[in-house]
């Protein structure tokens, strides 16, 4: 069936449905009657021709459709709410409005950080709202990208999404101080032989990939989901990590650490700003992805990531 021959008011009230359970609180939460919800109860159960909500005892429970249908619904409900709010102009200096990105602790805390600086300067009414991406956005990037403004993700963990590259970065090993078993560079045995703590999200992806290419199969003893815990988890013990340098220089000093070199030639962290297409013609969000490219090339041009680290 084609969308114009749907009536999409039937959305709003299937998402009240399956997230209330109850006709009448469905209902009061759409503006409908309980008369008129439970007739698009009916409606939706002849489209579906499945129950959706079956009665155990005194209460409703889903269906398997009905289950299957409560996330999916969300998301469409979220997607044509923001399709409808669309805007043909932004006027940054006296807009209201809220901006949700999804980011890794490291994309916020080397990127988000300056970009909330440079909104509050040139759009004091803007709020920027950081959410930690989902575990399976590499399975599902559709699903986060229709609720939120934005993913920053590296290149080579997504694809498929219209992007902008804001800035490149490098990785680097973490040695506690008191680690006499590393000397002044790190060695290709290094990484076989010795524990390590290990970010247990997909952003490192490619940065994985690339040591099991070269025929290291990391010894993790400890795994966390945020990268700058990394430092603590390694001063102290034989552990290592690895960490993108410019996070790395930003934590310089709050654990006894060393910032080394890896061993071999790393492929490269390239920061990028997805976002779902239907936002691509968007002013509002227009503006954000060129404010998000102004910071990027900025942070690039003041912190070169080619330059070596300190050990």
């Amino acid at each position: 069936m084609s969308l114009s021959g749907l009536d999409l008011n039937l959305v709003l009230s299937l998402r009240a449905l399956l997230e209330e359970r109850n006709v009448t609180r469905a209902g009061q939460r759409v503006g409908l009657s309980q008369p008129a919800m439970s007739a698009a109860l009916a409606r939706l159960r002849r489209h579906f021709d499945d129950e959706l909500l079956a009665r155990a005892g005194k209460q409703y429970e889903l269906t398997a459709l009905g289950r299957a249908l409560l996330d999916r619904t969300a998301t469409a409900c979220d997607l044509l709410e923001r399709v409808f709010t669309s805007r043909a102009d932004f006027l940054p200096g006296s807009e209201e409005r809220e901006f949700t990105l999804f980011a890794s602790d490291y994309a916020v805390a080397v990127f988000g950080a300056e970009l909330a600086r440079t909104v509050h300067a040139e759009a004091p009414g803007v709020r920027l709202r950081f959410l930690r991406p989902p575990t399976d956005v590499m399975e599902d990037t559709a699903t986060p990208l229709s609720t939120a403004d934005g993913l920053l993700m590296p290149r080579g963990v997504i694809s498929g999404f219209p992007a902008v590259e804001l800035f490149t970065d490098r990785w680097a090993f973490l040695v506690a101080d008191t680690n006499d078993e590393v000397g002044d560079r790190l060695t290709m045995d290094d990484l076989a032989r010795l524990p390590w703590v290990s970010y247990q999200r997909t952003y490192d992806a490619p940065a994985a990939r690339q040591l099991s290419m070269l025929g290291i199969d990391p010894h993790v003893e400890v795994s966390v989901d945020t990268f700058q815990v990394l430092p603590f988890l390694v001063a102290g013990t034989r552990r290592i990590a690895l960490v993108q340098h410019r996070l790395a220089e930003r934590l310089r000093g709050v654990a006894a650490v060393r910032i080394m070199e890896p061993p071999y030639q790393t492929v490269p962290v390239q920061e990028t700003l997805w976002w779902h297409p239907v936002h691509t013609h968007d002013a509002a969000h227009i503006w954000l992805r060129e404010t998000a490219a102004r910071v990027g090339t900025a942070l690039a041009t003041s912190e070169p990531a080619g330059s070596p680290p300190s050990h």
